[in-house]
Order: structure tokens, then sequence, then C-alpha cells
């Protein structure tokens, strides 16, 4: 289709990109021969995280990617602007931003002292901002620039934040500034947009809500890092200031059968918290 682009030889900067659909995108697109530059704090094994940054970069160099390991914090700002220095100076430069980094915590008002809170809000809402500002200045001159984050649609429905008012938050904080650059910066032909699943992802994050009697059915991470390799491949300057469901997109690309990425087939999926059931499905599509 005019105006498409492959993957190959772009470059690609992934935020939390060690593990989970971060590291899904990642291999995914290595498999197209990009460059991606892994920033995650994990540069050791440890009692959460056995994978690494270095083992994510053995990983996407196997697929034929190249891949330039960086170990940062994503609530440093200093730090980040150092790391997109160097992966531009490593690569000749950046054609697409993800912001992936994410933190979690599935509690309620009373369950969420400050330690939490300021985690996911300087992680997602402050990450989201600060990884994307620093990468600007180099998707200025990038021939199809990119800036995507994992973040749901932006609807202000009650019950999506009844749960779990402080994670919620944080998540459509990434949501409006992916709406916001697109204005500020379509004239500089800078897409942004937002990607999320329509399910639950089978991420080290799923276990934190899955209690045994109600188990969580879900997909595996390579629906959204299809779906957002679709997204890297459009027009930027035709495809911004959007908010994708995983399926939903790669139905637009003529996708028709979704079974492959269930862990479970034939199993009706669970919803994710931020989708409507009302919300349009592809034909198949069944969700408990």
């Amino acid at each position: 289709m005019a105006g498409r682009v492959d993957l190959t030889g772009r470059t690609i900067f992934i935020s939390g990109a060690s593990r989970g659909i971060g590291l899904a995108i990642a291999l995914r697109a290595a498999r197209e021969g990009a460059n991606i530059a892994i920033a995650a704090k994990t540069a050791e094994p440890g009692p959460k995280s056995r994978e690494t940054v270095y083992d994510a970069a053995q990983a996407i160099e196997r697929l034929g990617g190249k891949a330039l390991p960086l170990v940062v914090d994503i609530r440093d700002g200093e730090a980040i602007e150092a790391a997109v220095g160097k992966a531009a100076d490593h690569f000749g430069g950046i054609d697409i931003c993800v912001n992936n980094a994410s933190a979690i915590h599935v509690a309620g008002t009373l369950g969420t002292g400050a330690k939490q809170y300021d985690l996911m809000h300087q992680i997602n809402g402050r990450g989201t901002y600060l990884l994307s500002r620093a990468c600007i200045p180099y998707l200025k001159s990038a021939e199809n620039p990119h800036v995507l984050a994992l973040c749901p649609p932006v609807h202000l429905r009650p019950e999506w934040f009844s749960q779990f008012p402080a994670y919620t938050v944080s998540k459509l904080n990434m949501s409006l500034f992916m709406m916001a650059m697109a204005e500020e910066f379509r004239s500089a032909g800078i897409a942004f947009n937002g990607l999320w699943p329509r399910t639950a992802i089978a991420t080290a994050a799923l276990s934190m809500g899955n209690d045994g009697e109600n188990p969580i059915v879900a997909r595996r991470p390579d629906i959204v890092a299809e779906a957002a390799c679709a997204i890297f491949r459009r027009d930027a300057r035709a495809c911004t200031g959007r908010f994708f469901l995983d399926d939903e997109i790669l139905w637009e690309e003529g996708w028709t059968d979704f079974a492959g990425f269930e862990q479970r087939r034939g199993v009706p999926l669970t919803l994710d918290l931020f989708v409507s059931r009302d919300a349009w499905a592809p034909p198949g599509v069944v969700v408990a």
C-alpha cells in the first residue's frame, strides 16, 4: 500500500524492552532487520526478573536485528537524555520511540500509598513525557517518525477508575500525552499514537491479578507486537492521534484469524480493564 514502509534499518528506541510486551515488539521488529535500542533497568538477574537487557540484545541479534542494550531507570530524566543520545549516535538516528515501560499496583485508594502512587506516576506518565521529549529532536529528521505508547483509549468511564484509581490515572496520563503531542507535532510529521490490548496479555504483571478462583484467559504478547509493527509501517503524517486496539488494527491489515495468539484456544478471553464490552470486535473474538 502506498505510504507504507518496512522496518529494515529503522532504529527503534523501546523502554522496558527486556521482557513482556516490550521485548515482543523488539523481537518482531528484529525479524524485519530493525535496529533496537533496549532501555531497561534490569542489568542483572534478580528475584523479580531473570531477564536482563543483555539477554534481550542477544535474542534480537539472533533474529537478524541489531541491538544496543542500555541500562536506564525511566524515572531519571538525565539518564533518558543520555541513553537516547547514545542510541542516536550508535545507529545514526532514531525513527521510532516506544513508551512501553509501565508500573502497576492493582489496589484501591486505601490500598495505594505514596510509594506506590509515586512509582506509577513517575514511570507511566512522567516517563512517557520525558522519553518522547528526548526522542523528538531526532524524530524530526526521520523519514517516517512514530511515537507509540502502550496506553488505553481516552474514555472517561467511571467504572474504569473505580477499581484502581491511581493506576488508571497514571495510564490515562500516557494517553493524554499522546493525544496532546499528536496535535503539537502534527505539522512536523511525527505520529503519536496509543496501542492497547483488547484482552488480558500473558505477562509478568498478569499474575498480580490472577487469583486462581477466577482465572484470567489471556493472549500472548505477540499480538500486541504484531499490531505495533503494523502501526510503524503506516505513513506517520496520515496516522496520528489515534488509539488502537491490537486485534482491531490487525483486522484493518487483513488478519482474520486470531486463534494463534491465544494461550488456551476455544476458551472465552478475559476482557482488559480499559476496554468496553460494547466495543467493536473482529468476528470470532469471544470475551468472557
